[in-house]
């Protein structure tokens, strides 16, 4: 799979995804290793969900992963924490603010 093949799908993971419950700004950077390496950020402002293959500098979290981890756990094969405490998903920033994609993603 390729960054673009990648990013492609993760578009579609969060189509749909209904944020206008959440009132508070998030932002996080997943950095994708491995064969479809890269950068995203999905962004959550004014009750709108944002997806963009750019680096966010003001972000409350960086994931890092591979494709196949964020894609497992987005679609709830893998849970986060045993992706993390067996070295598959790193999480650095704000874990409070973290924890809180799941309720994004369970948005659809």
């Amino acid at each position: 799979m390729t960054y673009t093949e990648m990013f492609s799908k993760v578009k579609d993971m969060f189509a749909g995804v209904d944020v206008s419950r959440i009132k508070e700004h998030l932002a996080y950077q997943f950095n994708v290793t491995g064969e479809a390496a890269g950068i995203f950020y999905a962004e959550v402002k004014d009750g709108q969900l944002f997806v963009e293959p750019y680096e966010y500098h003001d972000r409350d979290a960086i994931f890092t992963c591979s494709a196949e981890t964020l894609f497992k756990i987005a679609s709830g094969k893998t849970d986060p924490v045993a992706a993390v405490m067996l070295g598959r998903l790193r999480v650095d920033g704000n874990i409070e603010k973290a924890l809180k994609l799941k309720d994004i993603l369970s948005g659809k």
